[in-house]
């Protein structure tokens, strides 16, 4: 049966859209999205930080009740680390979510598990929710070491999180070999992996902690098995990339439900 908790269906923009295309297509998104699928379902765009300033005066401007996320932030308040921003300068911008540990910055900037865990908690600090990202390669998966893999990033990422902020942050599981691909996890393999991610929180955080939280799925997202993936008891949202540059895409993902 589909999971209990409340959705969380997130926009990551990547190095797309200038302001102005940014502007454009929350416009259109908030057009296409209606009141019963606000009530329904949490969404969050991520655009590039020369956006977000932008998208948070539209977004308050006309009262769009879609939150504002960041795609990254360095842990340290402030200091000589030239190109990068403090959580606490997102924060003044009233950005919601900000992920942490995506695949990208693992992989492409070398961001390992110490670092993450320290954008973590200095999110966290600046009382904004994480959302932190797990996945295994390709050849990990092939090796039969997905669980393993993903297990270890999820108590790296949350060492040294308290109880009480756990139970509220999300964790996206999302397979490095699915991203940007046009290849995605069956269902059944997307949720045998998130729930993977759930039993490990449960067995570090309890019980409590592990039924809160929410897991997002993310690899190649897209209107046509949003929904499958949605059904799944373990999948409480879906972390998506490329399908969420066009409005009208995104939107239909929000709408799963409706081809239930």
């Amino acid at each position: 049966m589909p999971s209990p908790r409340r959705p969380l269906i997130s926009g990551n923009w990547k190095m797309h859209h200038n302001h102005f295309e940014a502007i454009q297509t929350v416009q259109k998104l908030s057009y296409r999205l209606t009141n019963d699928d606000y009530e329904a379902v949490d969404v969050s765009v991520h655009p590039p930080f020369t956006d977000i300033r932008s998208i948070q005066t539209l977004l308050q401007s006309e009262n769009i009740p879609i939150a504002l996320g960041a795609q990254h932030c360095h842990f340290e308040e402030k200091g000589a680390f030239t190109g990068e921003v403090a959580p606490s300068m997102l924060a003044k911008l009233d950005v919601t979510y900000v992920i942490a540990g995506h695949s990208e910055r693992r992989e492409v900037f070398g961001e390992d598990d110490e670092m993450v865990n320290k954008k973590v908690r200095a999110i966290l600090k600046a009382e904004m929710t994480p959302i932190l990202c797990v996945g295994e390669t390709l050849d990990e998966r092939d090796a039969g070491g997905t669980d393993d893999k993903v297990s270890g990033q999820v108590r790296a990422g949350l060492a040294g999180v308290k109880k009480e902020q756990v139970a509220g942050l999300v964790i996206a599981y999302e397979p490095i070999w699915a991203i940007g691909t046009g290849r995605t996890a069956t269902p059944d393999d997307a949720q045998t992996t998130c729930a993977v991610v759930r039993a490990t929180v449960a067995d570090a955080f309890g019980a409590d902690a592990a039924a809160a939280v929410r897991i997002q799925y993310g690899g190649s997202v897209k209107p046509g098995n949003a929904g499958d993936l949605m059904a799944q008891p373990d999948i409480d949202g879906a972390l998506v990339g490329g399908a969420s540059l066009d409005a009208d895409e995104f939107a239909r993902i929000v709408q799963w439900r409706m081809g239930d």
